[in-house]
């Protein structure tokens, strides 16, 4: 198959995947979508996987993880409620795809992944896509980034055992995080909304997310 041709199949699949698997389920943020129909989803997987690039499911990219299944993507996106003047902090850079939605939409992203040669391989294709406004590191991301704090979103990809105190410390007023908080099987996919009052937690479903390890999640 030419690089052409290859390169027209993607982009009918990634169409196809807005419309099917995220406008028809809900995704009503036209920026998420845009970012969706755009960022090359075919970049971020390894080469025996490209032809499942946009499979309605998670994938794995080695070292234990995965790239979140699409909708999911789209889902925590959505329910961050970004502006472009906002700053992201996100912990899992994992394939760097859930990254390059985020520098899509937001001024800018900070990124965690406690896994080196994952974060290296995401940091550079991140940048050969063009996405200037990324800044990570390989650490432990249940920490924060205490340095660049506060932000306007933190978003967390990865399933733990309760909500990091870091996380609440590190959030602007009125800034959300949406987490994965459960058990090492499955998780309640939460939004949190830091208010004068306290956080107000919202539930936005059940999921399955590999398992957040460092000083705040789980320790082995």
């Amino acid at each position: 198959m030419s690089a052409n041709r290859e390169r027209t199949d993607f982009e009918r699949l990634r169409q196809q995947m807005v419309e099917t698997q995220l406008r028809s389920r809900g995704i009503r943020d036209e920026r998420v979508l845009d970012a969706m129909g755009t960022i090359p989803r075919e970049a971020f997987v390894p080469d025996e996987m490209k032809s499942r690039a946009y499979d309605d499911s998670p994938l794995p990219i080695g070292q234990g993880q995965t790239i979140s299944q699409p909708y999911i993507v789209a889902e925590m996106t959505q329910a961050l409620e970004l502006r472009e003047t906002d700053r992201v902090l996100e912990i899992g850079t994992g394939s760097g795809y859930q990254t390059a939605i985020l520098a899509h939409i937001a001024q800018r992203v900070y990124t965690i992944e406690a896994f080196c040669e994952l974060f290296d391989r995401a940091y550079d294709l991140i940048r050969k896509l063009g996405y200037e406004n990324v800044v990570g590191k390989c650490d432990d991301g249940t920490e924060g980034w205490p340095e660049e704090a506060p932000f306007d979103a933190i978003l967390v990809t990865a399933g733990a055992p309760d909500i990091p105190p870091p996380f609440q410390e590190q959030l602007k007023p009125h800034g959300r995080l949406v987490i994965p908080v459960g058990n090492r099987i499955s998780q309640d996919l939460a939004k949190m909304v830091k208010k004068p009052e306290g956080m107000k937690r919202t539930s936005l479903g059940g999921c399955r997310f590999v398992q957040l390890t460092g000083a705040h999640g789980w320790q082995s």
